[in-house]
């Protein structure tokens, strides 16, 4: 489970490709030997209604949510992989226990700011947040299945994210011709959209590198 595509591009190129409904909604996935992934978009919502389509439609034995992660401590760097021993949904405080060695993950609802970062770790004692997990968590949960979580540092503490969220509609699709297009004619946003690419990539290559690891070894054990 991620949430768009181009955070696992680079893993899933030579995938077989599958378009599927559920719930009246239409699911792209990708498939190599025992794995599948799909790209539910961004945010608690749109993880859900994906989570439920490959858990319904796949039947996995885990499911994993994958994808980028914001720093919330200056230790922490872009391309760094990261392997809480908690999880937290900063909608209603619920929380899951995971098996990593690195702090806390926060679900929170929005992209958050520098100050809004500096809340979260200080409010939460969490070291890194996204947007997805803790959905994905509950619905594996729901259903029975063992759950699991692979996560990027794609920006770090002090980076300021330039505003999204105009550009990303109902579905949790976000429209990256829109917001091309919107940053072209602001130069004031052109050093920071291309930092924001040059951590997109790196951490997509650390991303997709972890990921092609999973996929081995569910196939080893297939």
């Amino acid at each position: 489970m991620a949430a768009l595509e181009r955070e696992v591009r680079p893993l899933i190129r030579d995938w077989r490709v599958s378009d599927n409904e559920h719930d009246g909604r239409r699911f792209r996935f990708f498939e190599k030997d025992a794995a599948a992934l799909v790209c539910g978009g961004i945010g608690a919502e749109a993880a859900r209604r994906a989570a439920e389509a490959i858990i319904v439609l796949y039947r996995p034995t885990t499911l994993y949510s994958v994808g980028y992660a914001g720093a919330l401590e200056p230790g922490l760097k872009v391309g760094g992989l990261i392997h809480p021993s908690r999880l937290i949904d900063v909608r209603d405080g619920s929380s899951v226990q995971l098996g990593g060695e690195n702090g806390v993950l926060l679900t929170n609802p929005a992209v958050a700011s520098r100050e809004q970062k500096r809340k979260l770790c200080e409010s939460y004692g969490a070291q890194t947040v996204d947007m997805e997990a803790a959905a994905v968590a509950r619905a594996a949960q729901a259903r029975g299945i063992t759950f699991g979580l692979v996560k990027v540092i794609s920006d770090e503490v002090d980076f300021e994210m330039p505003s999204t969220d105009r550009f990303v509609d109902g579905e949790g699709r976000f429209s990256e011709i829109g917001f091309a297009l919107y940053a072209a004619v602001r130069p004031w946003l052109w050093p920071k959209v291309m930092q924001l690419a040059r951590n997109s990539r790196r951490a997509t290559q650390a991303l997709c590198e972890e990921l092609q690891k999973v996929v081995t070894r569910s196939g080893q054990q297939a």
